[in-house]
């Protein structure tokens, strides 16, 4: 069932993501082969954010393809599939106000990024910042499966 506004399923939405936390986060290398990692995004609204290290092959691929693909698998039978638009931000506003909205969130969803970048400064802390496109909700127990998909316009 195609979804006409992300606030139809916001609700929906928020809870699957905060109930599996960590996600499979699927990039493409510069031969057109996916390549998988598992990340921490926090959202706000429709809009993600993940704290990530610079200078690894998820830096490569995404400046050839800057886009990604996000499972959610925290109860098998109802998955989130996010595919987005990703961008590094270098802006130190805003990566100081994100570190702030992970250390002000209660975990699982927060967490303290110092013991892992040290500071907000710090030339290793990337911030990608995801723009989905299109979002599914799928329930699978159902015959058939329900499917709640949202495209961005």
């Amino acid at each position: 069932m195609k979804i006409a506004t992300f606030d139809e399923i916001s609700g929906e939405f928020q809870e699957r993501v905060n109930k599996a936390v960590w996600c499979n986060v699927a990039t493409i290398d510069a031969k057109g082969r996916p390549r998988s990692r598992i990340l921490h995004p926090i959202w706000q609204g429709e809009i993600g954010w993940i704290t990530t290290r610079r200078g690894t092959p998820k830096e490569r691929h995404l400046q050839e393809h800057p886009y990604v693909s996000l499972a959610y698998i925290a109860d098998v039978v109802k998955p989130v599939y996010v595919d987005c638009k990703a961008e590094w931000i270098e802006d130190l506003g805003i990566k100081q106000d994100i570190w702030q909205l992970l250390q002000n969130t209660l975990p699982p969803m927060g967490f303290d990024p110092a013991p892992i970048y040290g500071s907000v400064d710090h030339p290793a802390f990337g911030l990608l910042k995801v723009t989905p496109w299109r979002i599914e909700l799928t329930s699978v127990a159902t015959v058939p499966p329900e499917r709640k998909i949202w495209y961005a316009v």
